[in-house]
């Protein structure tokens, strides 16, 4: 196909003005952005920001951590530093967070689900020689022998970093920082570092990925443009703030929007989330469509009554679960698309213009290429630039080098690594990684395809699909599910009835008890095709 060339316009691409009132300002930087809606929602409303410590923040609350504990971490890390932050959903991490970038550290948010080799792995890419954490989590979460097996880091604990907040601390937070806090941190820099996230490491190890504050809050600000959110919401947030769907879209948001912010230290607990919904009276939910059918399965009607918008992303949206919210909740799921490159959102869709199997369209100030692929007909490779871009790389191979965006399609591009396809309307519809293309008897074949016949053929257990080398075919897929019973004449049917070819009914498949999940809530595909191999 053509190499397709698409830029949005800066609000009109939706229609209509921006729902929500976040502009930010060219200077902005996390803590100022911070600042700003306090001063818009008002500093001391109550309840603004909730954990399960458990705990209750106002606007004020929130600056007065992120000074005291910005002030802290800059006792014992360098300006410009990278630290590394392995904390759980709660308040104080957030504060930590905006806290370090005020100060002009760098945190690097890990990923506790990844195991040790991959916090080595991130801690290594980005040059992290400290790390803070809190030892109460560490002893909750079954996490104190990982964390001290991190080689070349040195661990260092809230717990005793609070008990270095002495009295010239205080009476610099109470008689001046509070008061005037824009001129208690040093100078903000839009384009420095605010965040450095990792990529799960689904496909290799896992890669730095280096945010600015002014990429971030562009981001907000693009969602916030099609996307209503107002100080009446509430978000209920369970998913790991070090995935960068978290981070921007279930904190960011409501913190520049004014909503409630509900946080959640897990999003496996499939039974209690619904009883947090009800309880907290949630109008917002984000997470991924298999959390999302584990939520369904485990609440009854009432539970969801008050959610006016669900958003699923990181990965693709099933359709029996879009089906089950809207038959068991009357809720239409809104599918959207990101990558951790881009901040995270690229793409999403709205309430009045949901078109289910598409993620919707490009977010405003995104532009985008598709460019095509050797054997893939329908479709091509997205890359795409904006705002919201990522500054760059760090990777295992080059330690806290940064390696800027850069694709085929110029430089400041990114290959999200995905192909897609267009229509006339500019929906966007996700046929699957590339990666994730298996190529048999010289034909390329979907694995998204695969699982789609899977789902066909068995719609209530999981499915995934992966590939491993085949001396006579190039390449033979494998089906792995939970159904038992699943034969290949079932998918063989399925297939027909769907209209794909006998080539993508995979030769072999896997009974499992549970498909391996990341800690994002992502299928764990480099897992599986280790699993594969082995088959």
């Amino acid at each position: 196909m053509r190499d397709f060339f698409l830029k949005t316009g800066v609000v009109g691409q939706h229609g209509g003005p921006a729902p929500s009132a976040y502009v930010p300002s060219p200077d902005d930087t996390l803590f100022s952005a911070l600042v700003g809606a306090a001063r818009r929602f008002g500093r001391g409303r109550p309840g603004q920001w909730l954990d399960m410590k458990p705990g209750s923040y106002s606007y004020g609350d929130v600056i007065k951590m992120a000074l005291a504990l910005g002030r802290l971490s800059a006792k014992v890390t360098a300006p410009g530093e990278h630290v590394g932050v392995l904390m759980p959903n709660m308040v104080a991490t957030i504060g930590l967070l905006i806290g370090l970038s005020a100060f002009r550290r760098v945190p690097c948010m890990l990923n506790y689900t990844a195991g040790v080799d991959g916090m080595r792995a991130a801690c290594g890419a980005a040059r992290v020689r400290v790390v803070i954490t809190s030892r109460l989590f560490l002893a909750k979460a079954g996490l104190t022998e990982q964390a001290a097996a991190l080689r070349d880091v040195e661990l260092l604990y809230l717990e005793d970093l609070r008990g270095r907040f002495g009295l010239l601390d205080k009476l610099w937070l109470i008689g001046w920082a509070l008061h005037r806090p824009l001129s208690a941190v040093p100078e903000g820099d839009a384009a420095a570092p605010a965040v450095v996230l990792f990529t799960s490491g689904s496909e290799g190890k896992p890669k730095g990925v280096v945010l600015s504050h002014r990429a971030l809050l562009a981001n907000v600000a693009q969602v916030l443009s099609v996307l209503r959110f107002d100080p009446d919401d509430t978000v209920l947030n369970v998913l790991p703030v070090f995935h960068s769907f978290a981070l921007t879209a279930g904190t960011f948001i409501p913190m520049l929007s004014g909503a409630r912010l509900v946080l959640y230290t897990s999003p496996l607990h499939f039974k209690a989330i619904p009883d947090l919904v009800r309880e907290h009276r949630a109008t917002v939910l984000f997470a991924t469509s298999t959390f999302l059918n584990h939520y369904a399965r485990n609440a009854e009607p009432e539970d969801f009554r008050s959610l006016r918008l669900v958003v699923a992303g990181a990965e693709k949206l099933a359709p029996p679960v879009r089906q089950l919210w809207r038959d068991k909740f009357g809720i239409d799921i809104l599918e959207g698309y990101g990558a951790t490159e881009a901040a995270p959102v690229i793409a999403v869709n709205r309430i009045e213009d949901n078109r289910a199997g598409s993620v919707g369209r490009l977010l405003p100030g995104v532009e985008a290429r598709i460019l095509p692929v050797p054997g893939i007909v329908e479709g091509g490779e997205l890359h795409v630039r904006g705002p919201n871009l990522m500054s760059g790389y760090y990777r295992h191979d080059a330690p806290g080098v940064l390696e800027p965006p850069r694709s085929e399609a110029g430089e400041g591009w990114h290959n999200t690594g995905d192909v897609v396809s267009l229509d006339g309307d500019g929906f966007l519809a996700i046929q699957g990684r590339l990666k994730r293309f298996a190529k048999v008897a010289g034909e390329m074949v979907s694995l998204e395809v695969v699982e789609a016949i899977a789902r066909a053929a068995s719609g209530e257990a999981m499915h995934a699909a992966t590939c491993v080398s085949d001396a006579g075919r190039g390449e033979l897929i494998v089906l792995f599910t939970t159904d038992s019973d699943l034969t290949r004449d079932q998918l063989a049917a399925a297939a027909k009835g769907l209209g794909y070819p006998e080539i993508a009914v995979p030769r072999r498949i896997r009974v499992v008890a549970d498909l391996p999940m990341l800690g994002t809530g992502k299928i764990d595909y480099l897992k599986l095709k280790l699993m594969g191999t082995d088959a």
